[in-house]
């Protein structure tokens, strides 16, 4: 389980467990995580939760969101990371070891343009195994297959035989999709802009959250049409 403890000065103010996909960090009350300080904005930044992959996002905040020192728009988490909100230290701690993908191009279809994304990039692959997606009755559900319909891979197939794959372009937009016990689903995960330029299902944006995906939807991302086919075959079979 992940969880964010919250520290000022040295001192411990208490915790948030990271059980939802989506859980903003404000001074608003409404806020999952509510800080009571001036330097921090209403909505200030949202954690993001994939599977066993946590991101977190800055909100356009007046006084920006910090990872380890640093200023950053969107991160993904990894254990012992320090997210500095305000005068607040929130600290991440995860008991999923992390796992680094080498091959990369097997979770993107579009190439990363710099060797710099794709070190990013490597970050977000596809987590093997593991949970309630690699059980045995998850694996016997129909597999998903992404048809490529244009652009420079037009006609390659992707099979969706992961529990997490990332797809797009580092930079441009980039997407998760995750198997899970009720079917496959597509989950905004960044784009160029403020961010919030999500990909679009059967010409609808599908917003924050996470989006199911049903036989024969469209799916536009990084100016790239896709399709989304259920095979006959089985996950792990022939």
């Amino acid at each position: 389980m992940a969880k964010l403890t919250v520290t000022l000065n040295n001192q411990s103010q208490g915790e948030l467990s990271l059980d939802k996909e989506r859980a903003i960090i404000g001074r608003s009350t409404q806020a999952d995580l509510c800080i009571d300080n001036l330097a921090i904005s209403n909505q200030h930044a949202v954690i993001i939760k994939v599977l066993d992959d946590v991101f977190v996002e800055d909100m356009n905040s007046t006084n920006g969101t910090f990872v380890n020192g640093q200023r950053i728009h969107k991160y993904t988490l990894h254990n012992g990371d320090r997210i500095t909100v305000g005068k607040h230290v929130l600290l991440f701690s995860t008991d999923v070891a992390d796992i680094d993908d080498p091959e990369l191009e097997k979770t993107v279809l579009i190439r990363p343009r710099t060797a710099a994304s794709a070190a990013s990039m490597a970050k977000l692959a596809e987590r093997a195994g593991g949970g309630a997606e690699a059980s045995t009755a998850s694996q016997d559900r129909p597999r998903g297959v992404l048809k490529v319909l244009s652009g420079p891979s037009t006609g390659r197939e992707l099979v969706l035989s992961k529990a997490l794959i990332t797809i797009g372009r580092p930079g441009v937009q980039v997407a998760a999709i995750s198997r899970r016990p009720l079917g496959y689903f597509i989950t905004h995960i960044e784009s160029d802009g403020d961010g919030k330029r999500y990909p679009v299902v059967n010409g609808t944006q599908i917003g924050s959250r996470a989006h199911p995906l049903k036989n024969q939807d469209r799916i536009e991302l990084a100016g790239i049409n896709l399709q989304f086919v259920v095979n006959q075959g089985r996950i792990g079979g022939t």
